[in-house]
């Protein structure tokens, strides 16, 4: 069992920047594949990235390739989303997810309960 929770959120001007973090509980997080969803208003809940358990495969949604950076320390559990470039279109509630794989939610067992991101043009 694991249990994320995710901070960083806020509200920021575009074209700034905002570092999103997801802290992981549990022994296995290591063995895990985490990643980023996003939800907007109205809109269904989307893909932003993924990481392979040790980190070094990362894979984006074509949205916010170049612009986000996905990251993780598995020595302190956490998983981070450095978000560059931002745009009124990026605002939405960002979700840790872990446990799955792939670009569907529903492919991943576990959740965070979101931290909202706010782009102010």
């Amino acid at each position: 069992q694991v249990q994320l929770v995710e901070s960083g959120g806020g509200l920021v001007q575009a074209g700034g920047s905002l570092r999103l973090s997801c802290s992981a509980s549990g022994r296995t997080f290591s063995t895990y594949k985490m990643a980023w969803f996003r939800q907007a208003p109205g809109k269904e809940r989307e893909f932003v990235a993924t990481i392979s358990s040790s980190g070094g495969v990362t894979s984006y949604a074509d949205s916010v390739k170049g612009r986000f950076t996905i990251s993780r320390d598995n020595a302190k559990n956490m998983v981070y989303l450095k978000m560059n470039s931002l745009n009124p279109e990026d605002t939405a509630v960002y979700y840790c997810a872990g446990g799955g794989f792939g670009v569907v939610g529903s492919a991943y067992d576990y959740w965070g309960q979101g931290t909202q991101v706010t782009v102010s043009s």
